[in-house]
């Protein structure tokens, strides 16, 4: 059997979001399931808008996330590659000259429509003679080259939506070279789909249609297609797809923002199947548990109160040594500080300001009519040693002093210890705090 090998090609023209993140962790997930190969490859044959800075920032997201790739290749470095496959088509007559101009061809669709036929194009290009051609490049045109498709129904299995079949007959043959020369995506794609053994493309549903180009394309080029995977898109609340022009959702404001990778990739991969939105240790616990047979054919629609509540639950499990390094930044180093407080953040840096509790220059809240009942606690403040029995022992014998209960009880004593009329338990908090910071408060 061969060795599965997936690839993730985004192009650096902008930051990973939410909705490019899917196809990412989908394919880590099925390599790292079957034992293969996560190559990274940068679709950066765009110069034009294609950035370092975007291509720096795609890796740092996905090291994030967890990724990391096994290659990481760059389409500008293999062009050598991608002019043979031109060659080869041109020569087999497979991919032809056009010197038709944009408005040209738009005025040949309209036409079309209105005619009631749909607005494929009618291949006169290969009508022209060589005469035909040096006329038109001495009229300043140059050509865009396009593949002749075969015209015929392509059948595939896909392993998420089940048999498929794209009739390339119904669709117009796709423009490979632009005039300028600079390929567009799929013939590179396909190029390198070949040379670096390729056996699975997992991606969006949403390339579906171009697959059976593609499918013609691999077997012009003497090669056997890779299996195709083809996943729902992971879509905003309004069933909006995501959008790196539109900065929605990007992983670096994510992370900004105080997410953890693994609440970020859990609804990023989870959201549209049959399993649940839920706290798994790491991304190779997801893999264990998720078969594309759980994918959906259905919508995957993201819902940002599921993050914030899946990421609140991951924290509040979350054991010390695993977020230590990252406390540090927020001024916790001692573990039981962590333990009290974890369970009162949604988001990690919000324990910055909570920890607050602990600070010495706190100022306490006594309200005006709760002097008298703060100066009985201070004298009722049970001596130390102190446990999470303490809390019961000191008000219950408050309750018995001064007939307060409930909130009337509580909160003066939360206020006054805390500052703040919401935190961690106080059974907890309290021997962390001790008495003499606790007195001092009381006062």
């Amino acid at each position: 059997m061969l060795m599965v090998v997936v690839r993730y090609a985004p192009s650096p023209t902008g930051r990973l979001h939410l909705g490019n993140a899917r196809p990412a962790i989908l394919n880590w997930l099925f390599a790292r399931r079957e034992g293969g190969e996560f190559v990274l490859r940068l679709d950066d044959t765009d110069t034009a808008r294609s950035t370092e800075e975007f291509a720096r920032g795609i890796e740092v997201d996905l090291a994030w996330l967890g990724i990391v790739p096994n290659r990481k290749v760059r389409q500008s470095d293999r062009f050598a590659l991608y002019d043979a496959a031109r060659d080869k088509l041109v020569a087999d007559g497979r991919l032809y000259p056009c010197y038709e101009t944009p408005d040209e061809l738009d005025r040949k669709r309209k036409r079309a429509r209105a005619l009631g036929r749909p607005p494929v194009y009618d291949r006169a290009a290969l009508g022209l003679t060589d005469e035909d051609k040096a006329r038109l490049e001495a009229e300043g045109r140059k050509p865009h080259w396009r593949f002749k498709l075969d015209g015929r129904p392509v059948h595939f299995e896909d392993l998420i939506k089940g048999p498929q079949t794209v009739n390339t007959a119904s669709m117009s043959d796709p423009v490979l070279i632009r005039e300028d020369g600079s390929y567009l995506y799929t013939l590179p794609s396909v190029v390198d789909d070949i040379d670096m053994g390729i056996t699975h493309v997992i991606r969006g549903e949403d390339h579906v249609s171009n697959t059976g180009t593609q499918i013609e394309l691999f077997e012009a080029l003497g090669a056997a297609g890779p299996v195709f995977a083809h996943h729902n898109l992971l879509t905003d609340a309004e069933g909006q797809g995501f959008s790196k022009r539109l900065g929605s959702l990007s992983l670096a404001q994510l992370r900004e923002d105080g997410y953890e990778a693994i609440a970020v990739a859990i609804v990023a991969s989870v959201t549209g199947t049959s399993l649940p939105v839920e706290p798994y240790d790491s991304l190779e616990a997801i893999a264990e548990k998720l078969d594309f047979s759980m994918i959906s054919h259905g919508s995957a629609r993201f819902d940002p109160a599921e993050l914030a509540s899946l990421n609140a639950r991951i924290l509040h499990q979350m054991e010390f040594e695993a977020v230590k390094d990252r406390l540090a930044d927020y001024g916790v180093t001692d573990p039981a500080v962590w333990y009290a407080l974890r369970e009162n953040i949604a988001r990690l840096p919000e324990i910055a300001e909570l920890s607050h509790i602990f600070a010495p220059d706190l100022e306490p809240v006594i309200a005006a009519e709760d002097r008298d009942f703060i100066a009985m606690a201070r004298n009722l403040l049970p001596e130390e040693p102190w446990d999470e029995t303490t809390w019961s022992t000191w008000t219950s014998a408050l309750k018995a002093e001064t007939g307060r209960k409930g909130k009337q009880l509580f909160l003066p004593l939360r206020l006054a210890l805390t500052g703040r009329p919401d935190g961690p338990e106080l059974k907890t908090l309290l021997p962390l705090l001790g008495r003499k910071a606790s007195l001092a408060r009381l006062s």
